[in-house]
């Protein structure tokens, strides 16, 4: 072999080399790096997160908080879907098995079908939190409040002064006298949110369940035949709501769902107060009202001058049974809860008990001295008799029929013959 093939030889063994030796060795020149290997990307992991709370996907927010999580759980993808029906839609949507992988716990659903529909929780996401056992079935819990909240008068300080009215109402007359002060001026004094029937739950078994001073006022109703009475809360409460509607001191327009507007004419001043839960004044503030402008105190349901409020869970956040990434999903709810800013942010109370609330307008609620009243479960026994009686408490639309009832005494009687037929061929307790 002569010196030039032999050097050509030598060339081709040496490269044969390299390629052999690519994947363990690079074959670099003297002096030069070494490629590094790209990391594989981590396999993406979708969640399907459904809520009730269009308005923050809509503005980025729930993106904002998606993003954060995603950060910390590289391959993560969240998204959500909203429904404006939220409590009509859910139902539908967990006989199909199509309720996504995190979800709101309907508020109508027996604890005894928990397990059927959802996933249960860890143990440690619920030290220190409040309501911890309310969503709870057996020796498992489903569900971790999303906040926590009071309920009371939401108003707008500057319509309350071009009224004229210097005082916070603390009495049922002093409150008809400031809604009469404010209709003379021309601003609606109470929105009532008739059109979108589930506001209109304050007015009903909200206000009877704590007005009471005793927790549960919903669920003794399941051990009588006649919970509806004219001279008990049920009749208390209505009549307060009717006289806003007789009176004119509600809404004009009472049919049309008008949620989204009414924030806008509370923010402006053109309509003067809500009883509305403390949720509801960060989105009073994102509608345009100075925070400083807006006030909160607790609804005067009659003349006794000292009154009881709710302290109550928001909805409940739980991990679909049905999920693909049960595990991911959890961390979602820990995030949601504890991490995310979501309680904060939008005008909720902690949920956490060793945390002090936030909200200015919360401190001039607690100056009026309320004794509050902690809600409790919903029992079994009174949603299965609600649902076979046909009376729909989960989405306020009862009180539309009993706000426009010609004759209330009757719509009451109505109401205790189907819940007393319901009790009759009921086989629970």
């Amino acid at each position: 072999m002569n010196m030039i093939h032999s050097a050509a030889f030598g060339r081709i063994v040496r490269a044969a080399a390299c390629a052999l030796l690519l994947g363990l060795t690079s074959c670099t020149a003297p002096g030069s790096t070494p490629e590094v290997p790209a990391m594989p990307a981590p396999e993406t992991r979708s969640l399907t997160v459904l809520t009730n709370r269009i308005d923050l996907i809509e503005n980025g927010v729930f993106d904002g908080y998606a993003k954060r999580f995603e950060a910390e759980h590289p391959g993560a993808d969240v998204r959500f879907e909203g429904l404006s029906d939220y409590a009509g839609d859910i139902m539908t949507r967990l006989s199909t098995r199509e309720a996504g992988d995190v979800l709101l716990l309907p508020i109508n659903m027996p604890g005894s079908e928990l397990p059927n529909f959802f996933a249960p929780l860890k143990d440690e996401l619920f030290e220190n939190m409040r309501f911890a056992d309310m969503r709870k079935y057996g020796d498992r819990r489903y569900g971790l409040a999303t906040g926590t909240a009071t309920d009371g008068i939401i108003y707008n300080k500057k319509a309350f002064e071009q009224a004229g009215i210097d005082e916070i109402p603390q009495t049922l007359d002093e409150f008809f006298a400031a809604c009469a002060k404010l209709k003379d001026i021309g601003i609606v004094p109470v929105y009532l949110n008739y059109g979108a029937k589930w506001p209109l739950k304050e007015w009903g078994d909200i206000l009877v369940n704590y007005s009471s001073g005793r927790a549960g006022y919903l669920n003794r109703m399941a051990l009588t035949d006649e919970p509806w009475q004219l001279d008990g809360p049920w009749g208390d409460s209505l009549k307060i709501v009717r006289r806003l509607v007789r009176e004119g001191y509600a809404e004009k327009n009472l049919f049309a769902n008008t949620w989204e507007t009414s924030k806008t004419e509370l923010a402006s001043g053109r309509a003067a107060m809500y009883f509305q839960g403390s949720w509801a004044i960060r989105q009073l503030v994102d509608a345009g009202a100075d925070p400083d402008e807006i006030g909160f105190f607790p609804f005067p349901y009659d003349n006794g001058g000292s009154y009881y409020a709710p302290l109550n869970p928001d909805y409940f956040i739980g991990v679909s049974k049905f999920s693909a990434e049960p595990e991911l999903a959890q961390d979602w709810v820990e995030f949601f809860v504890k991490k995310s800013g979501f309680v904060d942010d939008w005008g909720f109370l902690p949920v956490d008990s060793t945390q002090t609330p936030k909200m200015a307008q919360f401190r001039e609620f607690l100056s009026f001295r309320p004794t509050f009243v902690e809600g409790v479960q919903t029992g079994d026994a009174f949603i299965d008799l609600a649902e076979r009686a046909n009376f729909s408490f989960w989405s306020g639309g009862y009180m539309q029929e009993l706000i426009a009832a010609d004759d209330l005494g009757e719509a009451f009687d109505r109401l205790n013959r189907n819940w007393k037929e319901a009790r009759s061929t009921s086989s629970k307790p």
